[in-house]
């Protein structure tokens, strides 16, 4: 068995999909590793830190030949052959002509961030909680850094500092980590979330859950986010927010959708509209997903700007600045995710196998498994990306 690890392609990308301290475990399953040359540089992984550990470093061309292909964005795959496998951080529901020329092309696909949120087995390949806990904390870190005042509680002979007040939409992985940064930094903290279970997550880390009401829980079936349908709970919802973000100085935005581009912060046009205007001035906002389209109007990917006196941080993929430890959790992913597909010296896909292939119509919700595609056809409980490619 033989695994590749090419350089990410993406000139933005820092991490790479396997690190050196993973080779030792990779060895032990069976596998060749192949590491192209330069591929952990941006993430501080010298080539001959691999070849320590026992991996080979080749081109980009003999890393592609490998029977596996593990990455961290989809890869130059125009000269991979029918029947090997990748594995890979695909998106397919944003990437979907992507997706099908790869599926065309007989490569058996398998997407990362697809994996069934609540099976215990896979908590330990889930590249999303891995990469978005590193991204919810830098989210507090530069929100705090961007605010002209202290984040915590000071006494001095000067006179008393108030804690700076922090708002963070979303309490999944992201939002309980920027919860439990800006908690450590001193800030008083507020949270806001559409799910049941969130409110008990958000005070364990001493947060203030921001109470609606007529609350009602939008989790769906495989543990996702979804959105409210009733008027008068959205409008409850807005303006309870709204009084929050009036007064924060901090307001940091994790939501994101599966599959879908990410919702604005309020359900109302004209509350994403004057949000700005409503806040302090000299207040920040952390747009954590302007890659997806971003929760804050006027948020632009990739920079920081001002809108009405209020500064908005679009700098998505947060991970990607501490890219030595993102690709470390990362790597572990891919190496727990990898223990699936070796039997007995061989590279199998396992059908019977629910990290793959989810449960339709019970924890996965038609979203499938890890396993997109095999042998040129989409697998057949990924009944949402039958949908969207029609």
């Amino acid at each position: 068995m033989r695994i590749g690890i090419p350089k990410e392609k993406n000139e933005k990308e820092t991490r790479v999909a396997v690190v050196p301290v993973s080779i030792p475990k990779l060895l032990k399953l069976g596998f060749e590793v192949i590491i192209e040359k330069n591929a952990g540089e941006k993430s501080g992984y010298a080539d001959s830190e691999y070849e320590e550990k026992g991996a080979k470093i080749n081109s980009l061309d003999e890393v592609m030949k490998s029977e596996l292909i593990a990455s961290i964005d989809i890869p130059d795959y125009s000269n991979m052959k029918k029947g090997q496998m990748l594995a890979c951080v695909a998106d397919p529901f944003r990437n979907l002509k992507e997706t099908r020329k790869i599926i065309d092309a007989g490569i058996t696909l398998m997407s990362l961030e697809v994996i069934p949120r609540r099976l215990s087995k896979g908590q330990s390949m889930d590249v999303n909680s891995s990469q978005d806990n590193l991204s919810g904390y830098k989210a507090a870190l530069m929100g705090s850094q961007h605010i002209a005042k202290m984040v915590p509680m000071m006494m001095t002979s000067a006179g008393t500092v108030r804690p700076a007040k922090f708002v963070i939409q979303g309490a999944a992985v992201a939002g309980l980590q920027a919860i439990a940064t800006a908690k450590r930094l001193g800030g008083a903290i507020q949270a806001i979330d559409v799910r049941l279970a969130a409110k008990q997550d958000t005070e364990s880390l001493g947060a203030k859950f921001i109470d609606v009401p007529g609350w009602k829980d939008a989790e769906s079936s495989s543990g996702h986010a979804s959105l409210f349908t009733d008027k008068g709970l959205q409008e409850a919802f807005d303006n309870s927010l709204m009084n929050a973000v009036k007064d924060a100085d901090v307001v940091i935005t994790t939501a994101r959708l599966f599959g879908a581009d990410a919702p604005k912060l309020f359900f109302g046009k004209d509350n994403n509209e004057r949000m700005t205007k409503e806040m302090k001035e000299g207040s920040v906002i952390v747009d954590m997903n302007t890659d997806t389209g971003g929760n804050i109007v006027g948020s632009k990917e990739g920079e920081i700007i001002e809108k009405d006196g209020v500064t908005i941080i679009g700098i998505p993929m947060l991970c990607r600045t501490v890219p030595n430890t993102a690709s470390m959790l990362y790597s572990n992913n891919v190496t727990n995710f990898v223990t699936v597909l070796v039997d007995e010296g061989k590279l199998v896909i396992n059908q019977e196998e629910q990290v793959l292939t989810g449960d339709e119509g019970g924890i996965s919700a038609g979203y499938g498994g890890i396993l997109i595609a095999e042998d040129g056809k989409l697998h057949n409980n990924h009944t949402k990306l039958m949908e969207a490619m029609k």
